[in-house]
């Protein structure tokens, strides 16, 4: 309730006190209180929803904890449907258990991911774990390096391959956990994604990772989704080492051999 407001009611009362008999003041009094604490819960929600808004505006970092955030990369089950569909189109097998994960390893089907001054993976994460498919870690290698070009700080991977008998167990205290099988299987049982950890980062920092990978998206190289956790998973498709696979070739099929630049300065000369 506004200061003005309360001190005019008190006016208003002792006004209509000292008009009336002492008998009539105990009434007015306990009017004047009732309507003080029907107009005090307003306040508070007011106040509180001011200093809501203003903390996430000081704070960037916090925007998508705040209610009412809109991601600009949902996830969805049409989408959850769809990767599996081009998965299943590049023949990528779910990874059932440890066993099968381990020989996936030793014939490099996954590759390592290590450790940069640009990459940080989390401290819980197995060995075993540290694995992907190799046009994974190749948009690993690029996203990180040119953000740590950029905030000259590293940027952490909480989670990369997982298998079936993993998927199944996490999904029993994660309820935001994708299923083991199905149409809308996790894409981590093949490899192809991994989990950044959004903890930290500020609203400048972010948003350059919203905009750096916006024209990958639209050229379906990745699919990044904004989770509800702290997290952004990205799937990345093998079309994203094929195309600078072609943007090599076609740069070393069109470099000059040295008998075209003999033939070229032979012809140039008087």
């Amino acid at each position: 309730m506004p200061l003005f407001s309360f001190w005019s009611a008190v006016r208003r009362a002792a006004k209509f006190a000292s008009q009336n008999s002492r008998r009539k003041l105990a009434p007015a009094l306990v009017l004047c209180l009732l309507a003080l604490m029907a107009s005090a819960p307003a306040s508070a929600v007011t106040g509180t929803k001011v200093h809501k808004t203003r903390h996430a505006a000081l704070n960037p970092s916090l925007h998508w904890r705040v209610r009412g955030w809109v991601p600009m990369y949902p996830g969805s089950h049409d989408m959850l449907v769809h990767e599996n569909e081009e998965l299943n189109r590049l023949q990528l097998p779910r990874i059932a258990d440890e066993g099968e994960l381990i020989r996936y390893e030793v014939a490099r089907v996954l590759v390592p991911v290590n450790e940069t001054e640009a990459l940080k993976l989390a401290a819980d994460l197995p060995e075993s774990r540290r694995y992907c498919r190799p046009w994974t870690r190749d948009f690993l290698q690029d996203f990180t390096q040119a953000y740590y070009e950029h905030f000259h700080t590293p940027l952490q991977v909480n989670s990369l391959v997982r298998t079936m008998e993993q998927q199944g167990r996490l999904r029993r205290y994660n309820r935001y956990a994708a299923p083991e099988w199905g149409d809308t299987a996790s894409t981590h049982l093949t490899g192809v994604t991994f989990d950044m950890s959004r903890r930290g980062l500020t609203g400048e920092q972010y948003g350059w990772i919203l905009a750096y990978m916006l024209p990958l998206k639209e050229s379906g190289m990745i699919d990044p989704i904004e989770e509800s956790q702290p997290v952004l998973h990205v799937v990345v498709f093998e079309k994203y080492s094929e195309s600078f696979d072609e943007k090599n070739s076609w740069s070393e099929a069109n470099e000059p051999t040295e008998a075209g630049l003999l033939t070229t300065t032979g012809a140039s000369q008087p």
